[in-house]
């Protein structure tokens, strides 16, 4: 079955005050989850964003999961979005196949 990705954003910190906007949002608390309908894998990290002087500014009350996603994957980049993709993809895969099994001892538990 095809791996499926969710981002979950947990948490967004803010600066009560910054260059005249309120409750700026400076670091984003995020976890990313990876499942084939079975197996399941997440990674969990907090990203920093800065606040762009001429970007346009979305007040908190107004801000989207999506807008807020888009600050995250941004700020990683394609590169550890990708990393972080074939770590999810591993550990689902070391679910199916274990990479290291224990097995009962052959002469039983004396």
């Amino acid at each position: 079955m095809a791996i499926t990705y969710k981002w979950i954003i947990k948490q967004l910190e803010c600066y009560p005050q910054q260059n005249n906007k309120t409750n700026v949002v400076f670091r984003i608390h995020w976890i990313r989850e990876a499942t084939d309908g079975t197996h399941s894998a997440q990674v969990y990290g907090c990203q920093d964003v800065e606040l762009e002087p001429n970007a346009p500014f979305t007040p908190y009350s107004d801000l989207k999961f999506e807008q807020v996603v888009s600050w995250v994957e941004k700020s990683l980049g394609t590169k550890k979005l990708t990393e972080q993709v074939a770590g999810l993809n591993a550990a689902i895969q070391a679910q199916i196949t274990p990479p290291v099994i224990q097995l009962p001892l052959p002469w039983g538990n004396n």
